[in-house]
């Protein structure tokens, strides 16, 4: 294998120092070319992925906050803020990041001047331009067509909000609109309460409108710095002046609040929870800043400690803000969902009180591949606390949840994501060790049984045929109670990971038992493996199964049933918990490094890496179907740049990362696909420093040839990890020559969370050339 790899080397040494199309010039540097930013705020840009496809949100949030107070441009999309678009609706206080189906955007507030004559904000709506925004972490400013200046800062459960009219303005309003959101709303009503204030709720729900069970609650409080000299309600469109109450109709209900014209500024403190309106105006009174300015500082300073937790030098301007904006946006969810007191909605719509902080809106599917790690590694307080929520998922609802909006379940996505996310906290330590054994039994159940039918959870629904036969047995029926079964064949390959994740969890807590039980499931993707398939040159695919083990549908691997978007070609790398095995099914290492190859398109990845990204691999966020290739805008095969490392190639993942640099931005439309709560960001982070987990649940990173100079890692409570890669530059093909840790050379190309958290100092030497290091022993198995 080293003498394989030494002639590639030689014979691509001449070919591999080309430059990377880079996204933007260098520009000014700011004195980030010789050391960190002074500021790395001033380097995020939260425009980015603001498109349709990244679905992303410009406005005011904190770290993991409850709130994300943003504009919205559109109902009922996938992304409520487009930046094709020009018209603002109002400003609403709750967001998902990079989600692909419409959700949340709940209470929106709109300020406008004149008569108030409609609820409809496709009549009151504003004009503004892109060139009077302003789009910081922590706050955001327009200054409407109108003349009406809008500024949203938060603290963790409030959203604060400023506005300053035109001078000889007929009239100061604020509009709020409470039945309508960006999701689906099924209840809520409408308080005007007293001269300055205006509550209410709404319940929402139904997300990607999987089983259509879901639903979540919702109250806001909202204080006024100013009384009101009139106000009046609306349902749907009826209006009625100095009306206190409403309730939602077919479609809206809200406020409307008029201010006189004595002074052009009004402001609102607005509490959110979801507990009650008393949890709304409980956590609004704690949370009150001094003023609108001090809260727009401390989400800043917040903000600022946040991005130091991971900084780099070196590199562009471009490669810092793609950066520093990327790993904003990974520590924007879980979100907070408990109030000061420690009160939350459970699972079973009843209000308990928690010790330690709870959060909700797990993505789960989609961050475990990836943003779970992140944030394990630079909280593990919160990555703790994170997963005692999903305990207490369990202990209220019945089961562990897959994909959680709030208090619901929405049963979206397939497999088992909850098992592998659990137990990576759990390998880094982070769990005592009742928490730990209450959540393996929650995993265990979930891993060998079902829920009942119409249960709020759907679970593992595969599960009869899989535990009997070790594959899902392939049903396209409608329903409910169908959908591994509908994904049989992804859903097997992730099962099967997820099984293997929780076996070492119970080595570790001494089951014996049943760590052999879940350790015999680790192979079974080889029980889908076809070897009658053949595909650009190889032979042996997975495909799905029926229940008696008959292949489904087109066998051609590009275009096969039963693959939750992607196909067998990209979900083939999902067994990288056993790469042997999977190695073994293709003919040996060296043979499916051809594979990888072939999927990436190295050849001509090598001689042009940004033609390879562009032209060679899957774009367009949902363009993963009937391809072959990489896909880097979704989840499947994320990990598969790294696969390398089992193939005695390391060398190739540090080339594939660089192509992919090439795909991210520091623009709107700087995103490739859904960003999903932080997933595809914390990718890139990780591809960008050199670090990363591709076997969910292990415990151990690969590592690769770093896109910066310096990265200094400040895990909380624990002990600044630096990383030193003398030259390094997202802007070239570079390889790693060498690396050290302390004083000590260091030849694998893994390394244990344990390990990076006491390593000190890690320093990559670099070769332009591919080189032979990493390849002397393949990463463990999980």
């Amino acid at each position: 294998m080293r003498t394989r790899t030494r002639v590639l080397a030689t014979l691509l040494a001449g070919a591999t120092a080309m430059a990377l199309a880079t996204p933007a010039e260098a520009g000014s540097q700011a004195g980030t070319e010789a050391g960190f930013a002074k500021d790395p705020t001033t380097l995020v840009d939260t425009s980015i992925g603001n498109n349709g496809d990244g679905t992303t949100f410009p406005g005011a949030t904190t770290p993991f906050g409850m709130v994300q107070l943003s504009p919205d441009t559109q109902l009922k999309k996938y992304a409520s803020y487009d930046y094709a678009q020009d018209t603002t609706l109002g400003f609403s206080h709750t967001h998902l990041s990079g989600v692909g189906c419409q959700t949340m955007g709940n209470f929106r507030f709109m300020p406008t001047t004149g008569a108030v004559t409609s609820s409809d904000p496709a009549q009151y709506g504003a004009k503004f331009s892109h060139a009077n925004e302003t789009r910081q972490p922590g706050y955001y400013g327009v200054k409407l067509d109108n003349g009406i200046d809008a500024e949203l800062t938060a603290t963790q459960r409030t959203g604060q909000h400023r506005y300053t009219f035109p001078d000889g303005a007929t009239s100061e309003n604020v509009l709020i609109e409470v039945g309508e959101s960006n999701g689906y709303t099924y209840a809520g009503d409408v308080h005007v309460v007293g001269d300055d204030t205006v509550e209410g709720w709404l319940q929402g729900g139904n997300f990607c409108w999987e089983t259509q069970k879901e639903r979540y609650k919702v109250f806001f409080s909202a204080k006024f710095d100013r009384k009101f000299s009139s106000f009046g309600t609306w349902t749907d469109s009826k209006l009625t002046a100095n009306q206190r109450d409403a309730k939602l109709g077919t479609q809206r209900t809200g406020a409307w609040l008029t201010f006189d014209t004595s002074r052009n500024q009004v402001g609102a403190s607005v509490g959110l929870s979801y507990t009650s309106i008393d949890g709304a105006r409980l956590n609004r009174t704690a949370e009150q800043p001094k003023s609108f300015d001090k809260a727009r500082k401390a989400a800043h300073d917040t903000w600022e400690d946040e991005l130091n937790r991971m900084r780099v030098a070196g590199g562009t301007t471009a490669d810092q803000r793609t950066y520093y904006s990327a790993l904003y946006r990974s520590l924007l969810h879980p979100s907070v969902g408990s109030d000061v007191d420690g009160s939350y909605r459970g699972f079973d719509d009843q209000v308990h009180r928690s010790r330690d902080m709870y959060y909700q809106m797990f993505s789960l599917w989609d961050t475990y591949r990836s943003q779970n790690q992140l944030v394990a590694l630079l909280h593990p307080d919160k990555a703790a606390d994170m997963t005692k929520s999903i305990l207490k998922i369990y202990q209220d609802g019945g089961w562990v949840p897959r994909w959680a909006l709030a208090g619901g379940e929405t049963n979206v996505m397939s497999g088992d994501p909850v098992t592998p996310w659990v137990v990576d906290n759990y390998r880094r330590g982070l769990l005592d060790d009742q928490t730990a054994r209450q959540l393996f039994d929650a995993l265990w159940r979930n891993a060998n049984e079902v829920p009942a039918d119409q249960s709020i959870f759907r679970g593992r629904d595969g599960n009869p045929t899989y535990v009997k036969n070790g594959w899902i047995g392939y049903q396209d029926l409608p329903g409910y109670t169908y959908g591994d079964t509908r994904q049989a064949g992804s859903a097997t390959l992730e099962y099967a990971l997820a099984d293997c994740a929780l076996s070492t969890m119970a080595q570790g807590l001494g089951y014996g038992d049943k760590a052999k039980t879940l350790e015999d499931r680790c192979g079974n993707f080889a029980k889908l493996w076809d070897t009658s398939v053949e595909s650009h040159g190889f032979t042996g695919f997975p495909r799905t199964k029926a229940a008696d083990g008959t292949g489904v549908g087109n066998p051609d691997p590009a275009q096969s049933t039963g693959f939750h978007e992607g196909t067998p070609w990209q979900y083939q790398w999902l067994a990288q918990q056993d790469t042997a095995k999977l190695f073994g099914l293709m003919g040996g290492p060296a043979r499916a490094e051809q594979r990888l190859d072939t999927f990436f398109d190295t050849p001509l990845l090598l001689a042009d890496p940004a033609k390879a990204a562009k032209d060679s691999w899957v774009h367009g966020a949902y363009d993963y179907h009937n391809n072959f290739a990489f896909n880097p805008n979704n989840e499947p095969d994320l990990h598969a740049p790294w696969m390398y490392s089992w193939t005695g190639a390391p060398w190739k993942t540090s080339a594939v990362l660089r192509a992919a640099r090439t795909l991210f931005t520091d623009t709107p439309y700087g995103m490739p696909g859904n960003d999903d709560l932080g997933t595809i960001s914390s990718w890139l982070v990780f591809g960008m420093t050199g670090v990363f987990e591709a076997q969910p649940g292990s415990g151990t990173y690969l590592l690769s040839t770093p896109m910066f100079e310096k990265v200094e890692i400040r895990p909380a409570g624990g002990r600044e990890i630096e990383i030193e890669a003398p030259g390094a530059s997202a802007s070239k093909l570079q390889y790693t020559k060498d690396v050290r840790i302390g004083q000590r050379v260091y030849d694998r190309s893994w390394i244990s969370h344990a390990d990076l958290l006491r390593a000190g100092k890690i320093r990559f030497s670099l070769s332009d050339a591919p080189t032979a290091w990493g390849t002397k022993a393949a990463p463990p198995a999980m």
